[in-house]
């Protein structure tokens, strides 16, 4: 890996390369009089330094073009500016130091930024936001043990992708790296899969055959999806991880294994812990080093620059020539939820590179699902019906529409309460005027009784306690009288047909004559 520095302030420039070269770094020190662009595009460097004229418009060009090229980029900035520093951060400075900055300071993060390019590339975990260097740095701390890890995170996040890397980076790098997607492989056949068997042990065991453990001896064991594993072989591959020995299925002999294995799971173990359905014991053994994924929604930030990663990719992989994608398409890309997350955005990429030959890519070469989900998060359905063995909790998006659903019905029942206090406010008032009293009222609740001083024409009270039925009669009634009896007119008021009015007058035994 190498560094470019700029010889724009000579001293920090100095002292910089000569303890990166000390540290064995390939390193290019750039004069502002030479041909700037030129040399990054000869160097190719996975650093650059510009140690001044950090507004100068070729700076911001090189910068800009770095989005692209794949370089971090440090900036010494003259004067200490939070402003300056996020307008300098949005341009696409990795980091920006305050001179002063010693020289030690300054090696620390050119080598910080260093192992991320390393790592990034290990990984394809591409990004700028602090969710992925979080990802990055536990990766490093965690690939020179022997210790199980668990990564949690959304189908699409890069799991595998991550288990990968830590193979890569730990001292079984080359060793065998085994992969398998417990939930893809049937009960029947996962144990033989795992563990191996003897011949003959089942129907159709024509030969012996040799488990995945086995053939990661040495090395890393990937299980994916380890949700999905039965209790029964739940049981078996603690038994491995505690013992570091298996059994073939309908074997006696004990096989002793060294394999690190590295678990990953789209949904929260510790959750399905708490249901009973997977093993306590078992979730412990597996968590004891725990990387989290985040999805892409949640780290927008990075959206961008895994754009510009993509149709590089694809342009060259198809022979594309890319002519750039617009301010407008780039927004919505950023816009958009990713329920997909970065497998969905990848896919979109490659086909939009192939589909948009020798021109642009806008706004209309998008997706229209795409483009209108940007506003609206797609909601899941909630699903009401009888309780299933199965009990599954509420989780992300569908817990939010729960939530919505009870605050609106709370706040549709605080309403009613608030129009019955204050009809029972405004009967209070008639009553007061007329020398009635609120007994009047409260005696006979949700009856119409027939117009008279004392009492409000055709009011219906509904009060707490009341049943449907009692309360449909009330107002059927309160229609009637409005009406004097006539059912066609009264269920015009009440917006319903004359056949149901009769009926409800039926099912009620409301009398067929009014004042009966």
């Amino acid at each position: 890996m190498s560094v470019l520095i700029t010889l724009t302030d000579v001293e920090p420039a100095v002292r910089l390369n000569a303890l990166l070269e000390a540290d064995g770094v390939k390193t290019h020190l750039v004069s502002p009089m030479d041909d700037v662009p030129n040399e990054i595009r000869r160097a190719k460097p996975d650093v650059i330094v510009f140690t001044g004229a950090l507004l100068d418009q070729q700076t911001l060009g090189l910068v800009r073009d770095q989005m692209w090229g794949g370089a971090s980029v440090i900036g010494l900035a003259d004067i200490g500016d939070s402003a300056l520093e996020a307008r300098l951060k949005s341009v696409g400075f990795a980091e920006v130091l305050t001179k002063p900055v010693t020289a030690d300071a300054l090696r620390a993060s050119v080598n910080e930024l260093l192992d991320r390019q390393r790592i990034t590339r290990e990984t394809g975990l591409w990004g700028e936001s602090e969710a992925v260097r979080q990802v990055l740095v536990a990766i490093k701390q965690m690939a020179p043990v022997t210790s199980t890890v668990l990564i949690e995170g959304e189908s699409g996040t890069g799991k595998e992708l991550v288990a990968r890397a830590i193979a890569r980076l730990s001292p079984r790098r080359n060793k065998a790296f085994i992969a398998v997607n417990v939930g893809a492989l049937p009960e029947t056949l996962l144990e033989s899969e795992l563990f191996g068997h003897e011949k003959g042990s089942f129907t159709g065991a024509a030969e012996r055959r040799i488990g995945r453990f086995e053939l990661a001896d040495g090395g890393t064991l990937f299980l994916d999806e380890i949700g999905e594993i039965p209790s029964s072989t739940q049981v078996k591959l603690l038994r491995v991880l505690e013992e570091r020995e298996l059994t073939r299925v309908g074997g006696t002999q004990s096989i002793p294994v060294d394999v690190r294995v590295v678990a990953a799971t789209n949904r929260p173990l510790r959750e399905s812990v708490e249901r009973g359905q997977f093993r306590a014991d078992l979730f412990y053994r597996l968590n004891v080093l725990r990387i989290y994924l985040p999805p892409l929604r949640e780290r927008r930030t990075d959206i961008p620059l895994l754009v510009r990663r993509f149709v590089q990719e694809f342009a060259e992989q198809h022979d594309r020539t890319f002519h750039g994608i617009s301010a407008e398409a780039m927004q919505a890309l950023v816009d958009y939820p990713w329920p997909g997350n970065v497998r969905e955005l990848r896919n979109l990429i490659e086909s939009m590179v192939v589909l948009a030959t020798g021109r642009e890519i806008g706004i209309d070469d998008i997706p229209r699902a795409i483009r209108d989900g940007n506003s609206n998060e797609r909601l899941l359905p909630v699903h009401i019906g009888p309780v299933v063995r199965e009990e599954r909790r509420a989780e992300g998006r569908e817990l939010e529409f729960i939530v919505r659903s009870l605050v609106e019905v709370k706040l549709q029942l605080e309403e009613l309460r608030r129009r019955q206090d204050d009809d029972r406010a405004l009967a209070m008032q008639a009553l007061a005027g007329a020398g009635g009293t609120l007994s009047a009222v409260e005696a006979l609740p949700g009856r119409i009784e027939p117009p008279g001083p004392t009492v409000v024409p055709n009011t219906v009270t509904i009060a707490p306690g009341m049943t449907m039925a009692e309360i449909e009669t009330a107002v059927i009634l309160a229609a009637l009288r409005e009406t004097r009896g006539n059912r066609r007119k009264a269920s015009e008021i009440l917006d319903i047909g004359e056949r149901t009015l009769y009926r409800k007058l039926k099912e009620y035994g409301v009398p067929d004559r009014f004042g009966e």
